[in-house]
């Protein structure tokens, strides 16, 4: 059995306790802190977002077909 399957989900007044704690912890900081959540966020996106165009990238490079030269270095 797994351990987690205990604590079941979190409800209304699980939440509603967690936010007064969460405001008694840091007062008048909690929007400066929010405002750093929420960068931090949009950051991750944004370089999830950079990883998955290079890994795009380097896909369609590799399975690019190579063009021939000609041996004799005419134009056809």
């Amino acid at each position: 059995m797994n351990p987690l399957m205990l604590f079941g989900t979190i409800g209304t007044g699980e939440l509603l306790l967690i936010l007064v704690v969460a405001l008694l912890l840091f007062g008048s900081r909690l929007p400066e802190v929010m405002h750093s959540l929420g960068r931090s966020v949009v950051m991750f996106k944004k370089g999830m977002r950079d990883g998955e165009n290079e890994l795009h990238d380097i896909r369609s490079e590799i399975e690019r077909p190579v063009e021939q030269k000609p041996a004799d270095g005419s134009k056809t």
